[in-house]
């Protein structure tokens, strides 16, 4: 059986255009390649050793190729003629302009936060960021975590700084420009649900409730199959399978999954009762125990006893009350 082997060859290359009659001296010592002329392998040899002979001298980048120097000059120089649709950014070549659209797609896309990338390298620099950086930064006021100081600080402006941006529609008010020029996506129709009517104030909001319509479960876990609308609630569930537990109390040895078991744990030692009840002077440590409390106040009793049907406010008073019946049996 013949087979025909199709080669798909380097223009330069007189070992692979034999038929073609022109002469290549000019021998790369390193892999064999040859060449009609000296500068033609001189440019060929910077892919051995790494060498970028062509200097910017704005910004001292260095480029192999003087083409790749001449595109980057018009950085500092150029003018920037070509303008995005969606943002209003201009860019000084077409190529530029293309690869910033994706950050207005889908195609280069943080599933664990939403956020889009111009490209695949900035999108893998941002993955390897957030996965290598643990939440050591904790908000004293509502526990929140984060993964740099610096991140921690923007988010305590929310407790602290004045909202001096305020919305005509709502009359919600914001600290900076920028938080209240997205926020006012939600009164228009930029990011607005096509099933719904409902209007978001970024993209990526928008992308992660339509599944709420869709059904669409893209994260599926490989150990049991199970699907989730969200990759954290991914992350989050396989851990049961792994057992891992990457927050640690700093104060004693327990370590828990989720980073809100952690918070809720250091209540323990801090003694913060943040959940205040209404009707009275009693604080919890958690909702669930004022919502509790909160029953005593109100005519709802949510418990009540199989036995002789006697409705209390709460577990502990039903299960005092079953001593009563020790020994009984539920009718059947």
């Amino acid at each position: 059986m013949n087979f025909e082997v199709k080669i798909e060859a380097d223009s330069n290359d007189i070992t692979e255009h034999p038929q073609d009659g022109k002469k290549r001296p000019h021998l790369c010592a390193v892999c064999e390649k040859r060449f009609r002329t000296k500068g033609n392998l001189n440019k060929h040899k910077q892919i051995h050793t790494g060498e970028k002979l062509y200097l910017c001298t704005v910004c001292d980048k260095r480029f192999t190729e003087r083409n790749n120097l001449v595109q980057h000059q018009q950085i500092h120089g150029g003018d920037k003629v070509y303008s995005c649709t969606q943002c209003e950014k201009c860019f000084t070549t077409q190529r530029y302009l293309r690869q910033h659209m994706n950050v207005h797609s889908n195609k280069n896309k943080c599933a664990e936060c939403g956020k889009c990338y111009a490209n695949k390298t900035d999108l893998t620099l941002h993955l390897q960021n957030r996965d290598s950086k643990p939440k050591a930064h904790t908000c004293m006021v509502c526990d929140k975590r984060f993964r740099t100081k610096a991140n921690l600080n923007r988010h305590e402006q929310a407790h602290t700084a004045e909202r001096l941006y305020s919305c005509y529609l709502c009359e919600k008010r914001f600290q900076t420009q920028y938080s209240l020029g997205e926020h006012m996506n939600v009164h228009s129709s930029k990011y607005k649900c096509t099933d719904c009517g409902k209007c978001f104030a970024k993209g990526h909001d928008l992308t992660e409730h339509r599944r709420i319509h869709s059904g669409e479960r893209p994260f599926e876990c490989t150990v049991c199959g199970t699907r989730f609308t969200h990759a954290s609630h991914l992350v989050k569930h396989s851990r049961i399978h792994s057992g891992e537990k990457p927050y640690k109390c700093l104060e004693c040895d327990k370590a828990f999954c989720e980073a809100g078991n952690l918070n809720k744990h250091m209540r323990v030692h801090t003694g913060d009762k943040p959940y205040k009840c209404s009707q009275c002077d009693k604080s919890f440590s958690t909702s669930s125990n004022l919502q509790t409390h909160l029953r005593v106040h109100s005519d709802k009793e949510a418990y009540d006893c199989p036995f002789c049907g006697k409705m209390f406010r709460n577990s502990y008073n039903r299960a005092c009350h079953l001593h009563i019946h020790a020994g009984a049996k539920l009718h059947s």
